[in-house]
């Protein structure tokens, strides 16, 4: 499954943010590898970030890391530099699917 979300950096943590980011340490990397997450991209506009990840399950997964120490220790350190994820309609942090392409074009999930 394929999930989208959007979040928004503190005031004038941009550089810091993608300093952090040039490689996450490598028991988070275990970690997201035990709760099925494959892949996680982050794109930014100004504060704005927009994530995809790929993973089998996410609120599994998310579920897994609300206890996992790699990621309680990565969330108190990016805490500094991310102000929140943004929340949706149904009270998540999951963004909608709207469109896909390969979806209209049959050609899959």
């Amino acid at each position: 499954m394929r999930v989208a979300l959007h979040s928004l950096l503190r005031e004038g943590q941009e550089d810091g943010y993608e300093s952090a980011h040039r490689r996450i340490p490598d028991d988070l990397d275990a970690a997201f590898r035990r709760v099925g997450i494959h892949d996680w991209t982050i794109w930014r506009s100004g504060r704005h970030l927009f994530h995809v990840v790929d993973c089998d399950d996410f609120a599994a997964a998310m579920d897994a890391l609300d206890s996992d120490p790699a990621n309680l220790r990565w969330q108190a350190f990016i805490s500094r530099y991310v102000d929140h994820f943004v929340t949706v309609d149904d009270g998540g942090t999951a963004l909608p699917e709207v469109w896909r392409l390969r979806r209209q074009r049959g050609e899959g999930t």
